[in-house]
């Protein structure tokens, strides 16, 4: 018992001691181990970071220089088509050309631009709508409720004439509808970029009021707190609940805000709403404004259709019949009765020649009436984006009264009809009517713009606009 009772007394001090230096090491060494691991993870995800941030860059740089450099040829060249449709046209048979292997690569290394455009898009033309109170002070409330008018019924027929062709033509050649390729979608944005632009809003906006020329002129000055502005009131929009993004979409959002900071600073530093919004769109390479900046990105978009173009071209060889053909007729139908509408209800010429290209993303839109002599491009990207919240808000319930089921037939109704908000609608509900949506919403613009390069249709829609002087004009011009 004695035995038994030493085998089980407690070990001698010294041996505790011993043990609980032991047991402090291996924990020291164990937490140096983890310290030590957290430490290569950061240092690998900051370096990831930095890498990522640097393909950005680089990517997007090529994009908007590619487009910059095309465009000033264009200009040296007096060619009237579009530049950017061109730098997309080349891009897209650059790929088609390339080894699969290699336009893999080259898609990789421009996937971070095409996300951040498409994250960004709507932010590249809603400077046309900020600068909107200047450029509709000499349209009539006739003329609005004219171009209402047209807006609403036009929409509507397009979605009908899209719908039903695409319907139509999937009854004739009975292609059986495949998987497409997974879309990415962007990454909504958290609450860092949300205080970090209102942060950036509040320190400009205080360096602008105390100092009107600090950075140089006022556009420079301005145009900090006014990019901060209009960016603030995208993300705001963006965080809004689904029921009031049905009232207040994003992109009026982001106007709002933007037209809010220039009626605030125009009071307080008492030069007036009007100069600040003309500092906001100053259409100045030498002193642009915060407008200038993000409509300088408009040609890169139009280069990114290439790439979702070449990503879903399984899916447009296999249906090419359908989406050519629904978008040609729907393309042609839409600037013709636009024109014809307009001539019907008097609408001014000029007027509806602005808003031909009601149903083609602005980022083309611009581009079509700028071929055209006087236009109001803050009408025709107000009518585009009218068009686009229409659609958005309407385009599945109408579909669904017209009994328009087919995936393909809804995808290119919607987009044919509504562009790139449509297209936004329905990503969030019809998945598979998704990859006919962006297919359609590049290639109406495509399309579009191509018919409107050639001379005799320029002509032939302005002589039925009724403007019998610029049709001379157009004609001069050839």
């Amino acid at each position: 018992m004695i035995e038994l009772g030493l085998l089980s007394s407690p070990p001698a001090p010294e041996h505790s001691v011993s043990m609980a230096v032991d047991d402090l090491n291996h924990h020291l060494i164990a937490v140096g181990v983890g310290v030590g691991e957290d430490a290569a993870t950061a240092h690998c995800g900051l370096r990831t970071l930095v890498r990522n941030m640097a393909q950005l860059v680089v990517s997007l740089g090529i994009l908007v220089a590619a487009d910059k450099l095309v465009e000033q040829a264009f200009a040296a060249a007096s060619i009237k088509f579009p530049s950017a449709l061109f730098a997309m046209f080349c891009v897209f048979a650059l790929l088609l050309l390339l080894p699969p292997s290699l336009a893999n690569g080259f898609m990789a290394f421009f996937d971070p631009a095409t996300v951040f455009i498409h994250r960004w898009l709507p932010l590249f033309f809603v400077p046309s709508l900020v600068v909107l109170p200047l450029a509709v002070r000499d349209v009539s409330p006739a003329s609005a409720l004219k171009i209402l008018f047209i807006t609403f019924g036009g929409w509507f027929a397009s979605l009908v004439v899209a719908g039903y062709t695409a319907l139509s033509v999937r009854r004739i050649v009975k292609t059986q509808l495949i998987p497409a390729e997974p879309m990415k979608r962007p990454s909504p944005f958290g609450p860092l970029e949300f205080w970090a632009w209102a942060a950036v809003f509040v320190a400009s906006f205080a360096v602008a009021y105390v100092s009107p020329t600090a950075l140089g002129t006022t556009a420079t000055t301005c145009l900090p707190f006014l990019l901060a502005s209009t960016v603030f009131g995208y993300i705001l929009g963006s965080r809004l609940p689904s029921g009031v993004k049905k009232v207040l979409h994003p992109i009026i959002c982001c106007a709002l805000s933007a037209d809010l900071a220039a009626v605030a600073y125009g009071y307080l530093s008492r030069s007036g709403v009007d100069a600040v919004l003309g500092d906001y769109l100053t259409e100045s390479p030498s002193n642009p404004g915060a407008g200038d900046i993000l409509m300088g990105f408009l040609g890169s978009v139009i280069i990114s259709f290439a790439f979702s173009m070449f990503k879903q071209r399984k899916l447009v060889r296999r249906h090419a019949a359908e989406i050519f053909t629904s978008i040609a007729v729907a393309s042609t139908f839409s600037l013709y009765s636009t024109a014809i509408l307009g001539r019907v209800v008097e609408l001014e010429p000029i007027l509806t020649i602005s808003i031909l290209p009601r149903c083609i993303t602005v980022a083309l839109a611009l581009r079509v009436v700028s071929l055209f002599e006087g236009v109001n491009t803050s009408v025709t990207a107000a009518v585009v984006v009218l068009t686009g919240l229409i659609g958005a808000n309407f385009a599945q319930a109408v579909m669904d009264k017209l009994r328009l089921k087919d995936p393909i037939a809804r995808g290119i109704g919607t987009a044919s009809s509504a562009h790139g908000l449509g297209t936004a609608a329905v990503s969030a509900k019809e998945p598979e009517a998704l990859p006919f949506c962006a297919i359609a919403y590049a290639l109406t613009g495509v399309v579009a713009s191509l018919f409107c390069t050639l001379p005799a249709i320029r002509h032939s829609l302005v002589f039925i606009a009724g403007d019998a002087s610029a049709s001379q004009t157009q004609h001069i011009s050839y």
